[in-house]
Order: C-alpha cells, then structure tokens, then sequence
C-alpha cells in the first residue's frame, strides 16, 4: 500500500473550504506527497453528461419561459446557462443537486475503488452533501481572510466584486456544515506563501498519523 511517509494507515481526505481559499494549492501540496486528487468539479462536468437528459426534463419548461437556452445544437446542457437559470433560488439548486449529487458520489467510489492502495483526497467545495463524507478520515478546511480571497478570486476569474460576493455569500456557513456532518474537520489558515501553507499541512497530517 502506498501511503503517506510509507506509514501503513491509508487516508482518505476531504479538501475544502471557501471560494478562493487556496483548497487547490491544498490539494496540489497533497498530490506532492504523494496522494492521488479527485478534483469534484471534474467529477462533476462528467456527473453532469450522465444525467444531462435528465436535467433538460426537469428545467426545459422553466428555461423556455425565462428565454434562457439551457442546451447547445447536440442537447448538451450549457452549464453557465443552467447556473443563471438556478443560482438563487434554493429550491431549483435543490432540484438539481437531486438529479447530479447520486452520479457525483458513484463517481467518487470509483475513484477511490480504483485507488484502493493509496492515500486519496477529494478536492470539492460542498462534499458534505454526498455520502461519501461519511468514508473520509478527516477534512482540512483552507480558509483566509475576506479581503484576500475577494481579491485573489477577481484576479482569477475577472468577475466583477458583485457577482465574487454573491458566490461567497452562497458558502455562508460551509464550515458549519461540515461541522453537522460529523466529519473530523480541521481548519488550516492560508495567509501566507505557500512554503507557509506546506508546513500547516504537513503539521495537519503529522496529527492525523498520531491519533
């Protein structure tokens, strides 16, 4: 069994944390020590294709009255579409989640099935919401103050603040919702280099190990 350290106790990680914390530095340090990511983003785009008719079904009425296109010339759902069409309003996000989260968790089983051998972390945002989470030996939480992450998050997505507020009012209380999970979650500040936020890790797992 490969594992961290080459100790003989496998992990199994949830990265998280807010919109522009730092959960992918996170989760790229990891993958230098030798785990093996699932990024749930890109689980979720290939969620997304398996239960792409299902979705039209469910939000093709909705997307004809407010005149959004919900698909492409081939059917495929246009995801920025169906983000307009949704964000907002918790019931339709709700709906959604509904048809993708039990496509988004078989995926996840299988990658960690297929890493049966490894220390694996799952890099996603609202992994509490699958059950999965039940499997993970423990979440590190990236966090950082506002003011950074409003203004790393402009610099790389070029949205406007308003539209980078909302998202990140729509995480309002995610590690609160981790802690309702049960999961064994711990925070880990990224206000710093990333030497800075290596060596926070690298604590974090030295603590896992001796538990």
């Amino acid at each position: 069994m490969k594992t961290h350290n080459g100790k003989n106790k496998r992990l199994i990680l949830c990265v998280t944390g807010p919109m522009a914390a730092g959960k992918n530095a996170a989760a790229a340090i990891l993958e230098k020590k030798g785990f093996v990511c699932a990024d749930a983003d890109i689980l979720a785009h290939q969620a997304l294709e398996k239960v792409n008719d299902a979705v039209v079904t469910q939000f093709k009425k909705l997307a004809e009255e407010k005149n959004i296109q919900l698909t492409d010339v081939n059917g495929k759902i246009i995801r920025r579409n169906l983000g307009q069409l949704i964000f907002g309003s918790k019931e339709l996000v709700e709906a959604h989640e509904k048809i993708i989260f039990p496509e988004i968790n078989r995926l996840i089983e299988e990658f960690a099935e297929k890493n049966a051998d490894t220390d694996i972390v799952i890099n996603a945002a609202v992994l509490y919401k699958v059950p999965f989470i039940k499997k993970c030996d423990a979440v590190l939480y990236v966090d950082s103050p506002l003011i950074q992450r409003l203004f790393r998050a402009r610099k790389r997505d070029g949205m406007p603040f308003s539209l980078i507020l909302n998202r990140f009012k729509s995480q309002k209380n995610l590690f609160a919702k981790y802690k309702n999970s049960n999961a064994d979650i711990r925070r880990v500040r990224n206000t710093g280099t990333l030497l800075n936020l290596e060596k926070k890790i690298d604590v974090f797992l030295k603590k896992l190990y001796e538990d």
